[in-house]
Formats: C-alpha cells, sequence, structure tokens
C-alpha cells in the first residue's frame, strides 16, 4: 500500500475516533467558568433566596434578590400572568404572587438588587422582590422555578423589546444567602465612572454630572450638556435612577424623553437638574445613567460612583 493512502486512512481513524469520544479532559489552565462551577447558566439571569417564611394568613413567602450575570446592561422581569412553581415533597404548587423585576431600568452587568421603586414621583413606593405560594410549605429539598424575560443591550426605545432572551431562575430553598452585598456582586472592569466624566452622547453632545447634593427627600443631581455643534440640540437621560448598599433600586422608571431637558444652543453649555427619592440613611450609592446616543431615542449606559455621599 501506497505511504500516501496509509497516511490518508490513519488520518480518517483518528477523526472517527474522536467523534466517538464522550469525555474531554480541558488542557491545564482551561478548567469550567467559575458561573457553571457553582450551578447557574452563564449570561443570564440569576437569583437567591434570601429569606422563606409563613406569612401571618399560613402563605409562604420567599423572599429574593437578583443578579445580572448576562454581560451587558439589560432589564428583566418576570413572565406576566405566569406562576412560579414551587417543587416540594414531590408536590408541584402553583406561586400566582410574584414580584421580580427590575422596575423597567436596564441594570448594570455585575450588579444585584432585591427591590425596586413603584407608584409615582410625587407618591413613591418601595417594591420588595418576592414569591408568594398561597397555603404552602417548603419541606427539604424544596425549589422554586420562576420564568422570565430580559432585554439585553441598548435601548431603543422605538423598538424597546429587541435582543429579547427567555430564561428560568431556579432556587433551591434549602439554601437561604443571607450575606450578600450590595450593589456590587462582580466588578466589571471599566464599569464605573467618577463622577465628573465627560459622557460623549447624541450629535457629540458632552454630558456631565457637575454635582450631586443629598437632602431630606433624596439627592439631587446637576447635570451639563456641551453642544459642540453649530445647532440647538439636547441629549436626554432620562430621570436616572439610583442603587445603594441596601439593594433597592430608587426612581420610577418612565420613558427617557419624558424628562424635560433644556435645548443647548451652539458651541454653549446648559445645566439642568434631575432628583432621585434615596432616603438619608442609604449608603455607598451608584447613578444608573442612560444618555442618548448614536440616533434619536436609542440609550447606551453607565453607572457614575457617588458612594462618597
Amino acid at each position: 500500500m501506497k505511504p500516501k493512502t496509509l497516511l490518508t486512512l490513519a488520518l480518517l481513524a483518528y477523526a472517527v475516533l474522536s467523534l466517538a469520544c464522550v469525555y474531554i479532559v480541558l488542557p491545564e489552565g482551561l478548567e469550567a467558568p467559575k458561573a457553571a462551577q457553582e450551578g447557574h447558566e452563564q449570561k443570564a439571569w440569576y437569583a437567591y433566596a434570601t429569606n422563606v417564611s409563613q406569612t401571618a394568613a399560613g402563605d409562604l413567602r420567599i423572599e429574593i434578590t437578583i443578579r445580572n450575570d448576562t454581560g451587558e446592561w439589560s432589564t428583566m422581569r418576570a413572565v406576566e400572568n405566569k406562576p412560579a412553581v414551587l417543587t416540594s415533597s414531590g408536590k408541584s404548587t402553583n406561586c400566582e404572587t410574584v414580584f421580580v423585576s427590575t422596575g423597567g431600568h436596564r441594570f448594570a452587568p455585575g450588579f444585584q438588587m432585591r427591590g425596586y421603586t413603584t407608584g409615582n414621583k410625587s407618591a413613591p413606593e418601595t417594591q420588595l422582590l418576592y414569591v408568594e405560594c398561597k397555603g404552602a410549605q417548603a419541606e427539604a429539598g424544596a425549589k422554586l422555578v420562576i420564568d422570565y424575560v430580559s432585554f439585553q443591550g441598548e435601548l431603543d426605545d422605538y423598538k424597546p423589546e429587541e435582543n429579547k432572551t427567555t430564561g428560568k431562575l431556579e432556587l433551591n430553598l434549602d439554601d437561604v444567602v443571607t450575606d450578600l452585598t450590595y450593589p456590587v456582586a462582580q466588578t466589571v472592569e471599566g464599569l464605573i465612572l467618577a463622577p465628573g466624566t465627560s459622557i460623549t452622547g447624541l450629535s457629540d453632545n458632552v454630558v456631565t454630572l457637575l454635582d450631586a447634593q443629598r437632602g431630606e427627600s433624596g439627592f439631587l443631581f446637576t447635570w451639563q450638556n456641551f453642544n459642540p455643534t453649530k445647532f440647538p440640540l439636547k441629549t436626554h437621560i432620562g430621570t436616572p435612577p439610583v442603587i445603594g448598599a441596601d439593594g433597592i433600586l430608587y426612581g420610577v422608571y418612565e420613558t427617557l424623553d419624558i424628562a424635560p431637558i433644556p435645548i443647548t444652543p451652539a458651541n454653549e453649555n446648559m445645566q439642568w437638574e434631575t432628583e432621585a427619592p434615596v432616603p438619608q440613611d442609604v449608603s455607598g450609592c451608584y447613578i444608573l445613567l442612560s444618555v442618548e446616543s448614536k440616533k434619536p431615542r436609542t440609550y447606551l449606559n453607565y453607572v457614575i460612583d457617588i458612594s462618597d455621599k
């Protein structure tokens, strides 16, 4: 047999054996990612049970923290009108009361939260994240599953539900976590900006946080827009929310171009103010800022560190 023919047969045999293998040893240094080792899905939302208790009415209540592990800015919410499912002692129970959401806001990668502001600006209320299962109990080995939808990446207000993904939050109720640190769960390089950082937005307008003052009703932020063009322009940022060391995202969500923004004359600066209803005893705060960029009503997101305020 010719040497060329022998080489061809050898290569074919190697290919067949390679495809037949079902166990692969990773080269040294290429271990499985940490997220996979911990048993939760990569590039998805993750949830912790932080308290499991019975209400006065005899219902099971599971308090929850959610963490953005998608690697991108993302908003998420439990699927509407779909119950969470509790599995306990081999029995499945539909849990109709489900409050699991980012409150409509785009949320930073690597951050985690346990509640958000609802209601309206004149009467904001705090909505904690939790599920209640009527008349149920959590026996040893109980699990809770919540179906959710999320929307990743930059926000286009003309197509707010682009980049939609679906997933499941799966909680082992034996593993109640009580020592979480908010809001940063995992540091993402380059994500967090210092106050005063210039952020380039729509039509090269430059948005800057000039000042952050704390009062009885929350934060008062002073923003500046610099317009380097020959035409009057404005850049929307909405009313940016704030999250602190208590894990609550403060600020009622609204469409980002609703908040009034002054027009900046050509080659001039313009200043305006926004507020966030953060209680005085909440420390370690960060602004989650959306800046109109690339084209009208398309937004990129930034974190500004005001943890010293």
